[in-house]
């Protein structure tokens, strides 16, 4: 399975789930706070990120369930 970033974003009156690179919605919610919840999961699985968005497109949120280097390296 792909590590793909997960974003939630806006779709019409909904909210969407979906993989970074994907043009497809994973699954389509009618709240915010569920699509998160969905987006959550995923990124947890995949060991990747979350990203939430607001209704402008502007990222609100952004969380790593992956393996990040503490203290980072740079």
């Amino acid at each position: 399975m792909s590590k793909k970033n997960q974003h939630v974003v806006p779709s019409g009156k909904n909210w969407a789930i979906k993989g970074a690179g994907n043009s497809k919605a994973t699954k389509i919610v009618t709240t915010q706070q569920e699509a998160t919840k969905i987006a959550r999961e995923i990124a947890k699985n995949q060991g990747s990120e979350m990203f939430i968005h607001k209704r402008n497109g502007q990222i609100r949120e952004r969380n790593t369930y992956g393996k990040d280097p503490f203290p980072p390296k740079g």
